[in-house]
């Protein structure tokens, strides 16, 4: 059942989209900066959860502009209205994408071959560099490999450390690529397809980055199946995306691609150790689905 929309998230939805039917709004379901009102065909609103993310909303809006005048054969939100402030609150509405995500562990590669492609071709317009971030492997110490060395290998239970180590040192020795449009969270409900089976479009853009399109190659695989991405790409992709999840899991990884100081190292050290438990086997050597 879909769920009721609480009456101060409704009154700033109602307030951006005043021709929207109210009696068809619904809340989304995930959302972890951002309440999200649908109005189903019309638009999607916004609304942050706390001045953080209204601080850093303009920015998320920026992404999504630059993105959009990318040229991208498939449908990305829109900004459809300014980033407005209601008290300590700020919202946009953004335009409706059509269709559905997949459930996890279903895909077919014939969509996520061209999707993975057309990321990989994106021209890096000046617009994309000036609001994207590009991880660094090392960088004053806050590149991605030192934190995840430095930060949280040594919080690690002993018994993972070698095998993290080893993958790590396999994700390291990749060869550098020139870095691409990688959306960062791609899989789930962001990757919407119609009824027909065919993609429509892409949403949530918030973990965008400039980088290696292996990793969302990766992300591919981790939700619909490593078969699919197989079947989907060629054998180098393929390798470079295991590379790339194998250490702790590429899911974990935006969290050390933002070049900032880690503000929740053991929340994030406990999720990393719950990945473990659960893909690979005991002394962190091997991991599952091979």
């Amino acid at each position: 059942m879909p769920r009721p929309v609480p009456a101060d998230l409704l009154e700033i939805a109602e307030a951006l989209v005043p021709d929207a039917a109210l009696a068809s709004a619904r809340l989304a379901e995930h959302g972890n900066m951002h309440h999200v009102v649908l109005f189903p065909g019309v638009a999607a609103v916004r609304i942050s959860k706390r001045p953080s993310a209204a601080a850093d909303l303009p920015r998320r809006v920026e992404i999504l502009r630059a993105v959009a005048a990318a040229g991208l054969p498939f449908a990305v939100p829109e900004p459809l209205t300014a980033v407005t402030a209601f008290g300590e609150r700020a919202a946009v509405a953004i335009s409706w994408i059509d269709g559905e995500g997949l459930p996890e562990g279903v895909g077919d590669p014939a969509a996520f071959g061209p999707l993975l492609g057309a990321l990989r071709e994106v021209e890096i317009s000046p617009e994309l560099e000036a609001v994207l971030h590009t991880p660094r492997r090392y960088a004053d110490g806050l590149g991605w490999a030192a934190i995840l060395n430095d930060e949280i290998m040594p919080r690690l239970p002993a018994k993972w450390r070698d095998g993290v180590r080893l993958r790590l040192d396999t994700l390291l020795a990749l060869e550098e690529v020139p870095a691409r449009l990688v959306h960062g969270d791609l899989g789930g409900s962001n990757v919407h397809f119609g009824a027909d089976g065919k993609l429509t479009g892409v949403l949530d853009w918030d973990m965008a980055i400039l980088s290696d399109p292996a990793i969302d190659a990766a992300l591919v695989a981790t939700w619909h199946g490593w078969d699919v991405l197989r079947a989907a790409t060629d054998e180098e992709t393929y390798r470079r995306a295991r590379a790339w999840n194998d250490a702790v899991g590429v899911g974990h990884l935006h969290a050390v691609f933002t070049g900032e100081p880690l503000p929740h190292v053991d929340g994030l050290v406990r999720s990393v150790i719950s990945w473990l438990e659960e893909h690979a086997v005991q002394g962190g050597v091997h991991l599952r689905e091979r």
